[in-house]
């Protein structure tokens, strides 16, 4: 993993341990400590060279929680279904937080789970205030919660212990390896590690291009350099792979497997930059449908498309003008009668633009 940076934030000051990892073992190459005269002022750190990663940990009284009881302990599927779950309990609704959870055991055949949450206001306060001093985290969590959760319950939360500094430091280095939440989620995604291997795969695919292209001539440059020329470029595309891809040890085929981590990547990419189907749904569930009935809702970058039936084509015209006050040019793009004398219909429309 190399050299980490661990930027550990308190009241009034924040600490940075610079790691050198190798393997489950840390060396603690640097320890300083700065103060922290406004709310989240780095301009007094002077951070060290050849770093990395950078990790954030925030205080725990800059966090908020709700605890919450679920059926089942999938971690992503909780991520689905909590904008729900917080939408009454948080003034304003999810859509104003970023969140994480942690399952903190079970009661009466249910999961108990954390919520953790941040404003997003704040979230974004607290990175644009790092990017000015070009530091990029990968990772934001808060190393306090970590003996917290480990034997749970609400006293700990509320009166947190004091940690010594040499705690911090080890439950730091925990936290690069496992992290128990990372708020770094949805708009606030770490895209450098995307942006990195883009560039270094745009690289690879110029390699991969010249070795086809020397392939195509050997039939006709029968000599022996061209051969450790080719050997070369080989040698030179797998020990690129390799640096791109350090955890892959079975490589069979540079270019295919290549593609498949492009296409992997693309669908990241959508991932960062794409549609928010829960806030849409959210939108949806808010609207009087009345006696129109919705059996389907897709949504992709340009167009979100309702699929229902109605008792007429009035019903359906006023469920389209309702549709108006959220949504960008509604139309009504079919409408039909059903076997069971009800009216099919399918409305188009697109997300309003701020």
């Amino acid at each position: 993993m190399g050299r980490t940076l661990f930027i550990d934030i308190k009241d009034g000051e924040f600490s940075t341990y610079l790691f050198e990892i190798k393997g489950d073992k840390y060396e603690l190459k640097e320890n300083k400590k700065y103060p922290l005269s406004g709310k989240y002022d780095f301009s007094v750190y002077s951070g060290p060279e050849n770093v990395g990663n950078t990790c954030l940990s925030l205080p725990i009284g800059a966090l908020n929680f709700r605890a919450i009881d679920l059926p089942f302990s999938d971690k992503e599927r909780v991520r689905e279904v909590l904008p729900f779950e917080l939408d009454g309990m948080i003034l304003g609704g999810s859509e104003n937080v970023v969140f994480d959870n942690i399952n903190i055991g079970t009661a009466d055949n249910k999961y108990q789970f954390l919520a953790v949450y941040l404003e997003k206001k704040e979230m974004r306060k607290i990175l644009e205030k790092l990017k000015s001093c070009e530091i990029e985290p990968v990772l934001v969590t808060s190393l306090e919660l970590r003996p917290i959760v480990k034997d749970f319950n609400f006293t700990k939360l509320l009166s947190p212990a004091t940690l010594a500094e040499e705690d911090r430091i080890d439950l730091a280095f925990e936290e690069i390896k496992s992290p128990v939440i990372n708020l770094r989620r949805g708009e606030f995604s770490y895209a450098g590690d995307i942006e990195k291997t883009r560039k270094s795969l745009r690289i690879t695919t110029i390699l991969l291009a010249l070795i086809g292209l020397i392939f195509a001539g050997d039939g006709v440059f029968k000599i022996v350099s061209t051969r450790a020329e080719i050997m070369s470029i080989k040698n030179e595309i797998r020990k690129e792979y390799q640096e791109i891809f350090p955890g892959e040890k079975n490589i069979m085929n540079e270019l295919y497997q290549l593609k498949s981590h492009l296409k992997e990547l693309k669908g990241k990419e959508d991932i960062l930059i794409g549609v928010s189907p829960l806030a849409l749904l959210n939108k949806l569930s808010q609207i009087d449908r009345r006696g129109a009935v919705v059996n389907e809702f897709s949504v992709d970058k340009a167009n979100i498309t309702i699929r229902g039936e109605a008792q007429s084509l009035s019903e359906i015209q006023q469920l389209q003008s309702r549709l108006k006050t959220v949504f960008d040019e509604v139309n009504i793009s079919d409408s039909k009668d059903s076997a069971q004398g009800r009216m099919l219909f399918t409305i188009t429309a697109k997300e309003k633009r701020i």
